[in-house]
């Protein structure tokens, strides 16, 4: 690790406050798969800004659309009208087929937004008492790092002595939809869950479980809240994972990829009359919707379709599970994984994944663990197979390492 290396980590530990464990290397560029550190070495990112940079880095066509735009208006605030907003609305509804956009900034302000509207719903709708509105949720979820939200954490670095935490959520486990159906009452006004659990290690519930909660809450009046934040844009393999199994939530919460990698943009999206309740003074955002993250988002979504994007997520993604699948590891006690949202878990008794991710590094590299044994790779969807087959053979490598 060169001096300047050394010297930018050691100005964050002095300045920064120490909220995140980041790899001990220093990113001055990127363009496609490929981010380059401050002394020239190249690596594959195998993590994609968790997937905000789903589109690759710098992708020149969202950079493009990103300039123009900011040469010609940035922000209004919604007090007015701008020319982006009603075009990112109408493509965005198009392509998901959605019926109501709500545009915020952060992935948690859009599962903000979506707890404070499902609850509207229930009392004005439903016909739930006021003040008695419940959600339900799964363990070893992860919506994001607001006080609203690690309120119903099972994480204890995630709660712990951050309380008083809002009432109002059931925790269930994930996968299981007998205990969704034990957990509804006539106050449950939302299902909110994850596809997949990200940072969980890349949970996938079993086949037929989301046809079934789907049954459920069409069956009790519930609003089945998809945070589709990581899994959705093409990450799976499909424009949302939901299409896995046929199914539609009700509302549906985008973020990271939605700009490419370029600017924060989340988005709610509901497909009956939730956001429908929400009036002029109830809910906002100033940088909400501005003409900048608009622009960024349609030109992120374009390129998406147009450059075959999730298609390409879905070929490689099955081509990287496969051969992680053929590594003979005595390391490695389960790899999981749909299209390009992956995972290795190891043995207790290999150690932590971070020494492997730290190893990784050293071979060109760029992956994260989460929850000690495991190890995500999530690289930007335009990776070739020869790109995979590349990061194979240095990750088969890595993961027969004797660390005794």
């Amino acid at each position: 690790m060169s001096s300047s290396i050394i010297d930018f980590i050691a100005t964050e530990a002095r300045f920064g406050a120490q909220n995140y464990a980041p790899i001990g290397v220093v990113l001055s560029r990127g363009e496609g798969v490929w981010v380059w550190d401050t002394d020239g070495n190249r690596y594959l990112d195998c993590l994609s800004a968790y997937s905000a940079v789903s589109q690759g880095h710098c992708h020149p066509k969202i950079l493009a659309a990103m300039v123009e735009q900011a040469h010609r208006l940035t922000l209004t605030s919604r007090a007015f009208h701008n020319d982006q907003l009603a075009l990112f609305y109408e493509e965005i509804a198009a392509l998901t087929g959605s019926h109501k956009v709500l545009p915020m900034n952060s992935g948690a302000e859009a599962v903000e937004s979506a707890i404070k509207s499902v609850r509207k719903w229930g009392y004005e709708v439903k016909g739930v008492p006021d003040g008695q509105a419940e959600i339900i949720v799964c363990a070893n979820n992860f919506h994001g790092r607001t006080l609203g939200i690690v309120g119903f954490s099972t994480d204890p670095e995630t709660h712990g002595h951050f309380g008083p935490f809002a009432p109002g959520f059931k925790i269930i486990p994930f996968g299981d939809a007998a205990a969704l159906e034990q957990a509804i009452t006539p106050n449950t006004v939302a299902f909110l869950v994850e596809p997949i659990q990200g940072e969980a290690g890349v949970v996938i519930p079993p086949a037929g479980y989301f046809t079934k909660v789907r049954e459920l809450c069409t069956a009790n009046n519930v609003m089945l809240v998809l945070d589709e934040i990581q899994t959705g844009l093409g990450r799976t393999g499909k424009l949302l994972a939901e299409q896995h199994e046929g199914i539609e939530a009700d509302v549906t919460l985008l973020g990271k990829a939605l700009s490419g990698g370029f600017y924060p943009v989340s988005a709610v999206l509901s497909n009956n009359d939730v956001l429908g309740t929400l009036r002029p003074g109830q809910h906002g955002s100033t940088f909400g919707g501005n003409p900048l993250a608009c622009a960024v988002a349609r030109a992120a979504m374009r390129v998406l379709v147009e450059e075959g994007m999730i298609e390409n997520a879905a070929r490689q993604g099955a081509r990287f599970l496969e051969g992680l699948k053929d590594i003979r590891a005595n390391t490695i006690r389960e790899v999981r994984g749909r299209g390009l949202m992956l995972a290795v878990e190891l043995h207790p008794e290999a150690g932590r994944a971070r020494r492997y991710c730290e190893a990784l590094q050293g071979k060109g590299i760029l992956a994260k663990d989460t929850h000690e044994q495991t190890i995500r790779i999530a690289p930007p969807l335009v990776i070739t197979s020869d790109q995979v087959d590349w990061a194979l053979e240095r990750l088969a490598t890595t993961l027969t390492q004797d660390f005794s």
